[in-house]
C-alpha cells in the first residue's frame, strides 16, 4: 500500500511512541534489533547517484539534518558527476567494506543493484531504497521516492498547454534522459507517454535521449534535436541536470520560449528561467524530505527490528509555473 509522506510522519510518531514503550522489539529478517536500553553507535551509510547534481546536493542537506537529530554518523558518497552503475558498483562495495550498520542506496540501475542489496542483506546491514529502487524490493526495509508516473503525466498537460495543442493538430516532441533504467525516468516517461495517448493524440514524441545525469551531454543532445527536427515543437527534459542541458541549449540558439519546455527537479538557476519563460514548468520533488525520511526509518529498524514506515512510500509532486507565488517558489526550490 502507498501512502503520502503526511499520513507516514502522523502514524510514525503514534507508532514510535508505542515502539518506546516496549524493552525490546523482535528480529525482522534484514537485520537485529537491540533492546531499547542499549545504545547502539550507528552508520548510516547513503550512496547516490551523481553527487554533483543539485538533487543529491538537496538530499544531502535532508541527510545531514536527520543524521545529526538522531545522533548517528553519516556516510555519504557517490560518484563526482557520473550517473551509471558502473561507476556506482564499486562505490557500495568499498561503503559496505566498512561495515555500516545500515545503507541508503539509490540504485543507479535496477537490476545491476540487485547484487549490492543482497550482499549488504547478507552482511546484516538493512537497506533503504530512496528516489530509485531495485528490482525486487523484498529484502528492503522500505523504498521511498515522488510520484514520477503523475509527474510525467504533469508535464504533458504542461507542454501539452504550452503548444498550444488542439484537436487534429500535428505536433513533434523529444524526451532528454538520465537513463534508460532508472526507476524514476522509467516511470516518468510512462507516464508521459499514457498521458499523451490518452489526452493529446496529435503530439508525436519523436526521439529520446540519455546524459548520465550530465547537463552539457544534455545540452549536446537538444542542439542535435534542433537541427534534426527544425519544426521540433516541445521538450520534455525528465530530469534536472537534462533541463538544465535543455535550456542552455534553448539559449545558446535564440530560441527560449520559442520551443516548449517542461523539466523537472527545482534547481535554484532552473526556478529563475521559468518567470523569464524559459521554463513552461517544472516537477519539483522532494528530496531532502525523502533523505530525512530513509535516515529516520534506517534508525528506527536498528534500533527497534521494525519500523513504522511504509514498505512503499510516495512523496507528491508540485508543479512551479508562472502562476506560482513567491512563497511557494522558496518552500519548493531546492537547497544547497
Amino acid at each position: 500500500m502507498k501512502r503520502s509522506f503526511r499520513a507516514i510522519t502522523t502514524v510514525g510518531v503514534v507508532a514510535a511512541f508505542a515502539m518506546s514503550l516496549a524493552a525490546c522489539s523482535t528480529t525482522a529478517s534484514t537485520g537485529s534489533a537491540t533492546t531499547a536500553t542499549e545504545k547502539k553507535d550507528i552508520t548510516i551509510a547513503f550512496v547516490m547517484g551523481a553527487e554533483s547534481d543539485p538533487f543529491f546536493q538537496a538530499m544531502k542537506v535532508g541527510a545531514e539534518e536527520e543524521a545529526k537529530a538522531q545522533g548517528v554518523k553519516l556516510i555519504w558518497q557517490g560518484d563526482p558527476a557520473k550517473y551509471s552503475a558502473e561507476t556506482q558498483i564499486p562505490i557500495v562495495d568499498a561503503v559496505l567494506a566498512q561495515q555500516p550498520t545500515g545503507l541508503v542506496l539509490v540504485p543507479t540501475d535496477p537490476k545491476a543493484l540487485q547484487a549490492s542489496v543482497a550482499k549488504a542483506t547478507a552482511a546484516g546491514i538493512p537497506v533503504v531504497n530512496v528516489d530509485t529502487h531495485v528490482s525486487d524490493l523484498k529484502d528492503v526495509v522500505s523504498f521511498i521516492t515522488g510520484d514520477n508516473a503523475d509527474g510525467g503525466s504533469k508535464a504533458a498537460d504542461a507542454l501539452a498547454t504550452q503548444i498550444g495543442y488542439k484537436s487534429g493538430g500535428s505536433y513533434k516532441v523529444v524526451v532528454g534522459l538520465t537513463s534508460a533504467t532508472a526507476t524514476t525516468n522509467v516511470s516518468r516517461l510512462d507516464g508521459f507517454k499514457a498521458q499523451v495517448a490518452a489526452k493529446y493524440p496529435g503530439v508525436e514524441i519523436v526521439d529520446v535521449a540519455y546524459s548520465e545525469s550530465n547537463p552539457e551531454t544534455a545540452a549536446t543532445n537538444v542542439s542535435n534535436w534542433l537541427t534534426k527536427y527544425p519544426d521540433l515543437n516541445g521538450i520534455f527534459a525528465i530530469d534536472g541536470t537534462n533541463a538544465s542541458g535543455a535550456a542552455a541549449a534553448l539559449e545558446s540558439k535564440g530560441l527560449s520560449g520559442k520551443i516548449g519546455l517542461v523539466g523537472y527537479d527545482a534547481y535554484p538557476d532552473n526556478v529563475a528561467k521559468i518567470k523569464s519563460g524559459i521554463f513552461t514548468a517544472l516537477v519539483a520533488q522532494d528530496p531532502a524530505a525523502e533523505a530525512r525520511l530513509a535516515i529516520k526509518t534506517l534508525v528506527e529498524f536498528i534500533n527497534t527490528g521494525k519500523t513504522a514506515t511504509e514498505h512503499e512510500v510516495v512523496i507528491p509532486n508540485v508543479v512551479l509555473d508562472s502562476k506560482t507565488s513567491d512563497a511557494d517558489f522558496a518552500k519548493y526550490t531546492y537547497v544547497k
